[in-house]
Formats: structure tokens, C-alpha cells, sequence
């Protein structure tokens, strides 16, 4: 007698921690390199045959992908599903980091670089995305967390081992490094990411896929030209302008298209809207800080950039510090609360920054950029969790790819905000070079633009965000 067949075995569905850490790790690789290239700038130029300044294009043209195709990757994902989507973004910026490698002159590397963008614009957005249709509500703050850490580390890591790579071995190391995580990334998303998508295809926003690319890039390009003291301020002021001029004509035509690239709609939704509002003004600071703080070590303290880049790594170790803490704290305070007084507590510790001076004991540093660390990251998280509170599932791919945007642009805003006002400060006292005191005036001036996020988490509703966080208000 022929014995039953064996009823076929079920792979598990993934934990939310392992999709949370794939999306964390392509995050990762997107975040180093964007911090380990400026590093190696130098090099790069001085192997091309052309002058520094004009390797700051290769920033911009990685930006400049990012301005054009982030708000398209909501729709994309819904229409090609977002395994699809995620696998082949890590695909494309695998593939622009060899040809990046292998560049023999400037316009190689620019071309390689928006090859590079497309990839980066599609693996923040979809990977988020992934997370929010896979992972329940409950347990979303933990994801969130997860997802959080990872990202927090690249930007921190990437100047010392820029630093490292480019003294000991070639610049072009810092692009092969991408070649191995983007292939276990693109198996990993292939094992474990759910293919998620609507069932009911729109249609694409052409018209608005254009504008907003034109806006955005303007928008980006300029303030990245403002940053980094490339251009003319005439140029850098007329680019702000124009990308300023196009995005209301996109607002006009948002009102009159039923699925807009970029949904203006969402801000209808108070816990989104309140973070997108509150949520930028914070980035401006943290786009600031890993721009200043290096500048102040090398400048202000006389380190070397090894040595500046450990100081900064503190930070670090406090964002991983809070992956564990962020549950618990948000379920016993709620969000409204952890949002308003957590972010005066991040605040207040880079205020701090401004006071540092070559006679402070080390420790009490470190300690400041450990607090500074905890403080932010677990911001972050709460304001990338409760945006979502309210917005329909079927709206998720539209209210990602918006926060991705002003997520993006904010973070440039920031460097350009805290360049701004590090020249101003140069420029009152009369100095040829920035000194302590200018960083310190520009660290004051990010902590008071990122106060007066504290008011706008004010309010929102006391139970906001309640079935993420299992807060119940008294």
C-alpha cells in the first residue's frame, strides 16, 4: 500500500525584522556612499586631471536623479509590484557602482553617477513601502526602528572609511565595496521581500512626472550649489527661484488630475501632514550636523579626518541604542508627547555642539554625540511611523514617495542653512576662515529652526498613532 503523498512543506513568511534589515542594508549602501565619495573628491580629481570644484558634479548628478525619480516610484511600484521594483533598483545601483569604478574621466563618472540615482530614488521609497504593506500597525514602530538604525550608520561611517580606502588603497574601492551587499541584497529581496501591489492599475502622471522632476531638480541642484560655493549666488538664487516658479505651476496641475504623481491631497490627514511639517523643519538640523561637525573637528580642533571621523562615529552608537528603546517609549508616552519633548531634548543637545572647545574632556563629548545620537534617531522614528497612522493602506505608494521628496530636499536644505549661516558668521567678524566661533553661531542657528518643530507635534491629538504605538490616552 502506496503511502500519501507529503502535503507540501509552507516556507514561513518573513519576520519583520528580516524585511525591516534587507531594506535597512540597501539603505545603507545608498547612505555610505553618498558620504564616503565626498572623501575622496581629492583623489578622484587629482586621477581625472581636473580641478576639485569641479568634481562636486558628481554629487549633483546623483541628486539630481533623486529629484526626478523619487516621486515616480510610489506609482512604479504599484503598477510593477514591489519586489519587482526594490530587486531591480539594488540591481541598478549595483550596476552604476562598477561603472563608477571602472569611469576614466568626469563624464563617465556623471553618467555612471544618475545610473546610480535612478537606483537610489527607487530603494528608499519602495523598501519603505514594503514595510508598511507587510508589517501590522502594532508592530510597525519596531520596523520602523529596525529600518532606522542602519540608515543612521551610513553617513556616520562613510567619512572614516572614506578616509581609510582612499590613503590605503584606490578611490575606486569606495564604488566595488557596493558590488557584494548589492548582490546579496537583490538574492535576499528576492528570498524574503513580499511582491506587493495594487490590483487596479492607474494611470501614470506624465505631465506631473515632468514638472515635479524639473522643480525638484532645481530645487536640489541650486541649494546643492549654495552648499558646496560652486556657483555664482545669481545662479544658485535663480535655480531656487525657477524650481520655486514650476512647482506651482505642478500645484495647479495636481488639482486637476485624479492620481497625481505627487499627492498633495495627503496633507488632508492631520498625523501626515503634521509630520511632513514638523518632520522637515527637523531634518534641516539633521542634514546640518554631519556637514558641520567634521568641519568643526578638523578646522575648529586641529584633528585629523581619521580622528574627526571616530569623534562623530559616537553618534552611532547612540542611534543603535535606541532600536530597543523606541517601543516602549512610545507606548507609554504616546506620540504626541515623545515628539514634543524628545525633540527639544535631541535639540538641546546639539545646542551643545556649539559649546564644544579643544579643552573639553573627551568624554563629555562623546557623551553629548551618544545623547545627541539616541535622541534624534528615535525622533525620526516616531515621526516616520505616525505619518502613516491615518493615511488608507491603497494610499501608502502615493504618501511614501511625498515624504521621500521632502524627506530629500529637507536633508540638502539643511547643509545649504548651516553653510549659510557659517559664511554669514565668517563674513560679520571680518575672517578670512571659519573658526570656532562661526560654528558654534551655526549650530545655534540649525537648533532654532528645529525648535519650532516642538509647537507643531503639539498638535497633534493625544491618541495619534495609537494602534502603532498601544498608547491610550488618560
Amino acid at each position: 500500500m502506496r503511502s500519501p503523498a507529503a502535503a507540501p512543506r509552507m516556507t514561513p513568511a518573513p519576520g519583520f525584522r528580516t524585511v525591516a534589515l534587507i531594506i535597512a542594508s540597501a539603505m545603507f549602501m545608498e547612505q555610505l556612499d553618498g558620504t564616503i565619495l565626498a572623501t575622496a573628491l581629492p583623489a578622484m580629481a587629482e586621477s581625472f586631471e581636473v580641478s576639485p570644484l569641479h568634481m562636486s558634479v558628481a554629487l549633483t548628478s546623483y541628486m539630481l536623479s533623486l529629484a526626478v525619480f523619487i516621486p515616480a516610484s510610489g506609482a512604479i511600484a504599484d503598477r510593477y509590484g514591489s519586489r519587482n521594483v526594490f530587486r531591480t533598483a539594488i540591481a541598478l545601483f549595483t550596476l552604476g557602482s562598477i561603472l563608477c569604478g571602472i569611469s576614466g574621466n568626469l563624464t563617465l563618472l556623471v553618467l555612471s553617477r544618475l545610473l546610480q540615482g535612478i537606483g537610489g530614488a527607487m530603494m528608499v521609497p519602495v523598501g519603505r513601502l514594503v514595510l508598511l504593506r507587510s508589517v501590522p500597525k502594532s508592530e510597525l514602530v519596531s520596523a520602523m526602528s529596525w529600518l532606522l538604525v542602519p540608515a543612521l550608520i551610513g553617513p556616520v561611517v562613510g567619512p572614516p572609511l572614506g578616509g581609510f580606502i582612499v590613503t590605503w588603497a584606490s578611490w575606486r574601492w569606495i564604488f566595488y565595496i557596493n558590488v557584494p551587499i548589492g548582490i546579496a541584497g537583490m538574492w535576499l529581496a528576492t528570498k524574503y521581500i513580499p511582491d506587493v501591489r495594487l490590483p487596479d492599475k492607474v494611470r501614470f502622471d506624465r505631465l506631473g512626472f515632468v514638472l515635479s522632476g524639473v522643480s525638484l531638480s532645481c530645487l536640489v541642484f541650486g541649494l546643492e550649489m549654495v552648499s558646496h560655493g560652486v556657483t555664482s549666488l545669481y545662479g544658485s538664487t535663480g535655480l531656487i527661484l525657477g524650481g520655486l516658479l514650476v512647482g506651482t505651476v505642478y500645484v495647479w496641475h495636481a488639482r486637476r488630475v485624479e492620481h497625481p504623481i505627487l499627492d498633495l491631497s495627503l496633507m488632508r490627514f492631520t498625523t501626515f501632514r503634521l509630520s511632513v511639517v514638523a518632520g522637515s523643519l527637523t531634518r534641516i538640523t539633521a542634514g546640518s550636523v554631519p556637514f558641520l561637525l567634521p568641519l568643526m573637528m578638523q578646522l575648529g580642533f586641529g584633528l585629523s579626518a581619521a580622528h574627526s571621523g571616530v569623534v562623530t562615529f559616537v553618534s552611532a552608537l547612540g542611534a543603535m541604542l535606541m532600536k530597543a528603546t523606541a517601543a516602549p517609549v512610545l507606548r507609554m508616552w504616546g506620540f504626541r508627547s515623545t515628539l514634543v519633548w524628545n525633540g527639544v531634548l535631541s535639540m538641546a543637545c546639539v545646542a551643545l555642539c556649539a559649546a564644544f572647545r579643544p579643552d573639553w574632556p573627551l568624554w563629555t563629548i562623546y557623551t553629548v554625540l551618544l545623547l545627541s545620537g539616541f535622541f534624534q534617531s528615535l525622533q525620526f522614528s516616531a515621526y516616520n511611523t505616525v505619518a502613516y497612522a491615518d493615511v488608507p493602506s491603497e494610499r501608502f505608494s502615493s504618501a511614501t514617495s511625498f515624504y521621500t521628496t521632502f524627506q530629500q530636499l529637507m536633508l540638502s536644505l539643511g547643509i545649504c542653512v548651516a553653510s549659510a549661516a557659517l559664511h554669514a558668521s565668517v563674513a560679520w567678524h571680518g575672517r578670512e576662515d571659519a573658526q570656532l566661533p562661526d560654528f558654534s553661531v551655526a549650530f545655534l542657528v540649525v537648533t532654532f529652526v528645529s525648535l519650532v518643530a516642538a509647537p507643531v507635534c503639539a498638535l497633534l491629538p493625544r491618541n495619534a498613532g495609537a494602534e502603532m504605538s498601544g498608547h491610550r490616552a488618560r
